[in-house]
């Protein structure tokens, strides 16, 4: 009788990273075109910090887009960082943004939550994580929804992946 093992692992890169965060920058690319936001600079700096979030296991989640009266609308997205554990996952294209939608007296906004690796640091430890970011985070609220999320993508590489939700209203 014989018998074997298979054993398979997965080493996250710099390179996955890049990958994932350039889904994200073609969805922030298509949002640009149809609703005026984020810039070229704001999506390159939103790249830059997935890329150092996610290589770093820190991502929790990442909401982009409008807000009025102090709740996400649509078109907004969020990106919620997850490890697969050894399972396999999608890895969509970017995309479906709907277009025409009604942003008018909203403002354009993000907020970012961190993973429990991030909490584990020391106050030190953050601080210098954060020196290194784009822009810098101020602790807020985190704004509600008008209406619900539904996911409909999965970026994925490395064992690790996004799953983008849409802000969509109630009919």
């Amino acid at each position: 009788m014989s018998s074997f093992t298979i054993s398979d692992s997965t080493t996250f890169t710099i390179t996955h990273a890049k990958h994932m965060a350039a889904k994200v920058s073609g969805d922030l690319k298509r949002m640009q075109r149809f609703y005026g936001y984020p810039s070229d600079t704001q999506i390159a700096d939103y790249e830059t910090e997935i890329v150092e979030l996610l290589k770093a296991g820190y991502m929790g989640t990442l909401t982009v887009g409008f807000l009025r009266d102090d709740k996400w609308i649509e078109p907004t997205l969020r990106y919620t960082a997850r490890d697969l554990a050894g399972m396999a996952a999608n890895d969509d294209d970017p995309g479906r943004i709907r277009p025409g939608l009604d942003v008018n007296g909203s403002t354009f906004y993000n907020y970012l939550t961190r993973s429990s690796a991030w909490h584990a640091l020391t106050v030190a430890e953050q601080d210098a994580f954060e020196r290194r970011m784009p822009f810098p985070r101020v602790g807020k609220t985190e704004p509600s929804v008008n209406g619900y999320l539904i996911d409909d993508r999965v970026y994925s590489a490395g064992g690790r992946a996004l799953n983008r939700a849409s802000v969509k209203a109630y009919s």
